[in-house]
């Protein structure tokens, strides 16, 4: 009996050491088993997937700022030439000509007078009984008309007053070649019907100056061979830059 008790004991110790060691062993079999290489097939494609993943988009980003960089360079572009155009043709600011060749510089002006302009006389239809000067510079220089013409007709002793609501609002002036106008009312009434009535057949045009009555040589105006009828009523217009403005009154 004393010999048989550790026996068993030993036999116990033994299936327990062998029991142990199978579970050591199976442990060891997994870990170096198919589940080890099969997680680790399964975790190399998951971390080589998003690696690819992210190549993929630097290259994506590459060539986006491959194609922004060419964008940027046009631009650049544009705006030089832009600049260079505006630089080449902006235009310098040129001092006022004041020169003899230039008809229309300050220093060119002259007031329009019989050596200067030349001066027509026609009848008109309407209104009646009113008569059309047309004044021509014929100079090489603007002129300026300034108030109204004096008139003279035959050997009249004094001029016919002007029409007051006929002044404009400036002094016109005339280029080589241009004309301007005045109206002159002959007579009184439709039937001519003034005092004084008589038949004129030369006529003068005198002019006046900027600050003065005498603006200078007169000159004379053609009228008809029969000549033109008028009276103590007989009136003229300011100077106007049209032939309808002077025939208004």
């Amino acid at each position: 009996m004393s010999i048989a008790a550790p026996t068993r004991s030993r036999v116990r110790l033994l299936t327990a050491a062998a029991t142990v060691a199978l579970a050591a062993l199976s442990l060891t079999a997994c870990n170096n088993g198919d589940g080890v290489r099969d997680e680790g097939a399964s975790q190399q494609p998951s971390k080589s997937a998003p690696a690819g993943g992210d190549s993929g988009k630097d290259t994506s980003a590459g060539s986006t700022t491959g194609d922004n960089t060419g964008t940027g360079t046009d631009t650049g572009t544009g705006s030089g030439n832009g600049t260079g155009s505006g630089a080449t043709t902006k235009p310098k600011p040129q001092p006022a000509s004041t020169g003899k060749n230039n008809p229309t510089a300050a220093a060119s002006r002259v007031t329009c007078n019989g050596s200067t302009v030349k001066v027509t006389a026609q009848s008109v239809s309407r209104p009646v009984n009113h008569m059309l000067l047309t004044v021509t510079n014929t100079g090489s220089k603007r002129c300026d008309l300034y108030g109204y013409p004096a008139l003279r007709f035959g050997e009249a002793q004094s001029v016919p007053p002007v029409i007051d609501d006929s002044q404009p609002q400036a002094v016109v002036s005339l280029s080589p070649g241009q004309s301007a106008y005045a109206g002159v009312a002959l007579s009184g009434g439709d039937d001519g019907g003034g005092a004084n009535g008589r038949t004129e057949k030369t006529l003068e045009v005198f002019f006046q100056g900027r600050n003065t009555n005498d603006g200078g040589p007169g000159a004379k105006a053609a009228l008809p061979a029969k000549g033109v009828y008028v009276d103590d009523s007989l009136k003229v217009t300011y100077w106007q830059q049209s032939m309808s403005d002077a025939l208004t009154w």
